[in-house]
């Protein structure tokens, strides 16, 4: 005990100098118990430290007085507790947190809500449920507000053939600060951004105690003074908030952060409800104006939760790798059973398949803040992630990577997060440019980073980095006076224009314009094409007459290969062979041979015309039997020895001698009928003959070619003539005292007049009619007539 008054110094028991008003204590060292502050009465006894009678207070660091009466204090021992390990339900690792005084600690859970999916929610204590409400609703607020944090979650349908929602947005309303995270691309490439009252934030944003940055695969906002974080993006949502400021004291989906999951599904109000997808329905955003959103009327009952199902519903879905080796490092830390419930009700239920990523990534997230790096991305194609050419793909990253103009000083967020970042050795070069460089600098006009003291050319200035300012200053780069040039030669004209060895400056230069050249002739002789060039060191075209590839006579082209007109009785042709002197292809001429080895019945014979050689003229005709060919002359007649009955006829017709083919058509002939011995060749050397035993007249059938003046019939021709013997005799007549002749001639005593074509050489067709017998007889006749002239009228009938 001990009476302090004013300039009155007390050794007191404590550890260090303590400053009570403006007397210096000395104290020494103790422990003591935590004490229960005393209501302050209207009328302090102890003026000194304005507190009343029996008030306990710090008096210093970690040392605790109660007043007495009059400035009299009494010093209290301050002992902490015992330090006991606890297990957070969250599955989190338990952290060290003082007392309100800052003198004792002890282990708390701080508060981790996670969203992911359409939606799954694992509360601050680690409750896991899913919900598909399609509102704004309260994520997280304080039960008794003291640092006026409230954060909203918006739920939006998201499959067009499920009734699932997901999170479109998180809303976080700090002091006068409202900020929305939200995510225009809900089922593809996550297309985020932040925003303040409605206009888009230039990120990474730092204003009144909010910071706001991209990682690249999510947007992440801390509140360093509270060390709040919360993250957002296409897997979904965290919230961190420490126990140290929020424990006991949250309500909302999140659930009520006191390391007790039996209080997690809270409604407004403080009644409890076992399923929190039931009691979720009643925490709508009441002060956003929502229309479609229905709110129960009714207070519900305790509703079990359905049980989970462990079985994906897809066959290649990827929620086994949860439970698989890939994340097995992680288990021991965090659990992946509520992922793999999540991952299981996406497959069963969201049409899109790259949805089960965000199970597998929100559970790597957690694996993160636990310590557990994973690079499990490059384990599936499914969730693959790129990033830009000049940034590396981290699954642990700083969530503020360094720049260069991070000061020693300056507090950061101790957050990892997974994202793009720039290579080991690299800097971004500020929280605004992206670029990552390694060494620091400046930035030129269009963003290249510039090490110090760099001397470099922008835009005609000649532009330095300086280290003292961190900036670059340029200045207009100075240019000599150009010399003027004489041009010569047509086409060229002065011209002021860029010097191309500086383009910066300029340059008197003579430069080609070819709408001032003059107008050439473009005709060139034939055989030559005209070929326009601009001759080096010259603007102006000019014309040169270059030879084709032909020959030329007489003022007309021959391609190579064809025939040229040239003297009489010589052949000339166009060659390939290039005259060195006209460029041309030159004509070469040759005799003509004659061909004086004639075919077979021909005759070279020479003419008396102005032609270069005689000619073949035929004189034979070729008949060719058996391989073996005989010449006949204009007349002649010949059969072969072995075919009497055949004969060829040579024929001049016009010009043209014709060899015609004719055949012997034999009358029947029966040795039988023949008296014996008088069997004999005929005198054509084809047909038998005899003398029959009876010769009496009958018809004989005979087929053969008609022919007249060079005109032949194609097919034999039926022609039947009479022949045999009639009752013919000569005797002395004794009454008559002279000769009695008895003629009787075998005759037609039937015929008809029938015509057949005859086919001509030059292709003229010519009727011919004959007669046809058709029965014979004997009858009378004149007998003075000569044999000899009954022969000619029956030959004069059959012809060939």
């Amino acid at each position: 005990m001990a009476h302090i008054g004013s300039g009155v110094c007390l050794t007191m028991i404590c550890s260090d100098i303590c400053e009570i008003h403006n007397t210096t204590v000395n104290c020494g060292t103790t422990t003591m118990p935590t004490p229960t502050p005393t209501p302050t009465t209207p009328s302090p006894n102890c003026p000194e430290w304005d507190v009343a009678q029996n008030e306990t207070f710090l008096l210093c660091n970690c040392t605790m007085a109660r007043c007495i009466e009059n400035n009299t204090i009494e010093i209290i021992p301050y002992e902490c507790p015992p330090l006991e390990n606890i297990t957070c339900t969250n599955g989190k690792k338990p952290v060290l947190v003082s007392d309100e005084y800052g003198c004792c600690h002890h282990y708390a859970c701080d508060c981790v809500c996670e969203g992911w999916g359409d939606p799954h929610y694992i509360t601050f204590d680690g409750f896991y449920y899913s919900y598909q409400g399609n509102c704004t609703y309260v994520l997280m607020e304080e039960i008794l507000p003291k640092h006026n944090l409230n954060i909203y979650i918006d739920n939006v349908f998201c499959d067009p053939t499920e009734d699932v929602s997901c999170p479109r947005s998180i809303i976080i309303s700090y002091k006068s600060e409202v900020v929305t995270l939200i995510n225009h691309n809900l089922l593809g490439a996550a297309q985020l951004e932040a925003l303040k009252n409605g206009v888009r934030l230039k990120l990474p944003y730092s204003q009144l105690g909010v910071k706001i940055l991209d990682s690249g695969i999510n947007l992440v906002l801390e509140i360093p003074h509270l060390k709040v974080v919360v993250t957002f993006g296409i897997t979904g949502f965290s919230v961190t908030l420490p126990y140290q400021y929020f424990g006991s004291n949250t309500q909302g989906h999140c659930g009520t952060c006191n390391n007790n999951q039996a209080d997690d599904c809270r409604l407004p109000g403080g009644k409890l409800v076992e399923n929190c997808a039931v009691m979720a329905d009643y925490w709508p955003a009441k002060h956003i104006h929502q229309p479609n959103c229905q709110i129960p009327s009714v207070l519900p009952t305790n509703i079990p939760g359905p049980p989970p199902t462990f079985t994906p519903c897809i066959a290649d879905s990827i929620c086994h790798m949860l439970k698989s080796s890939l994340f097995a490092a992680c288990h021991p830390f965090v659990s992946p059973d509520n992922f793999y419930l999540g991952c299981v009700f996406d497959s069963c239920h969201v049409s899109n398949p790259t949805v089960e990523c965000t199970s597998l990534q929100t559970y790597a997230a957690a694996c993160a803040q636990a310590g557990v790096c994973l690079h499990w991305r490059n384990h599936t194609t499914l969730c693959a992630n790129d990033c830009p050419s000049d940034k590396v793909y981290k699954p642990c990253g700083p969530a503020e990577q360094p720049t260069c103009e991070d000061s020693p000083n300056e507090e950061t967020m101790n957050y990892t997060v997974e994202g793009c970042f720039c290579p080991d050795g690299m800097k971004l070069f500020n929280k605004e440019s992206g670029i990552c460089v390694d060494k620091c600098g400046c930035l030129d006009p269009e963003g290249i980073p510039r090490e110090f003291n760099e001397r470099f050319e922008y835009k005609c200035q000649n532009c330095i980095c300086e280290e003292s300012t961190k900036t670059v200053t340029c200045k207009p780069k100075a240019c000599p006076t150009p010399p003027i040039a004489n041009c010569t030669g047509p086409g060229f004209v002065l011209v002021d224009q860029t010097n191309p060895s500086d383009s910066c400056c300029s340059a008197f230069v003579c430069q080609c314009q070819s709408n001032t050249c003059p107008v050439y002739n473009m005709n060139c002789p034939v055989g030559y094409m005209p070929v326009v060039s601009v001759p080096k060191g010259k603007c102006c075209p000019e014309r040169t007459c270059e030879p084709k590839r032909v020959c030329v006579h007489k003022n007309n082209e021959y391609q190579p290969g064809s025939s040229v007109p040239g003297p009489q009785c010589q052949d000339c042709s166009c060659t390939n062979e290039v005259d060195p002197d006209s460029g041309l292809f030159r004509i070469r001429c040759e005799f003509q041979t004659c061909e004086e080895n004639c075919a077979m019945g021909y005759e070279y014979v020479e003419t008396d015309s102005d032609e270069c050689c005689g000619k073949c003229v035929q004189t034979h005709c070729v008949v060719s039997v058996n391989n073996t060919k005989n010449l006949l002359k204009p007349g002649d007649i010949w059969s072969p020895a072995e075919n009497k009955c055949q004969y060829y006829t040579c024929i001049r017709v016009g010009d043209t001698l014709t060899t015609f083919n004719s055949h012997i058509v034999c009358p029947p002939f029966q040795q039988s009928n023949c008296q014996p011995g008088t069997v004999q060749t005929a005198a054509n050397g084809c047909c038998k003959i005899c003398v029959e035993r009876e010769r009496a007249c009958k018809l004989v059938s005979m087929k053969t070619h008609v022919g007249q003046n060079g005109c032949q019939s194609y097919q034999e021709v039926d022609m039947p003539y009479c022949e045999g013997s009639c009752n013919t005799f000569t005797k002395y007549s004794e009454v008559a005292a002279a000769m009695q002749h008895s003629c009787s001639c075998c005759r037609e005593t039937r015929s008809s007049n029938r015509t057949v074509d005859l086919h001509c050489l030059n292709g003229d067709v010519v009727p011919y009619s004959y007669i046809h017998v058709e029965e014979c007889g004997c009858g009378d006749s004149d007998c003075t007539r000569s044999v000899a002239q009954l022969v000619r009228r029956r030959r004069s009938s059959t012809l060939v």
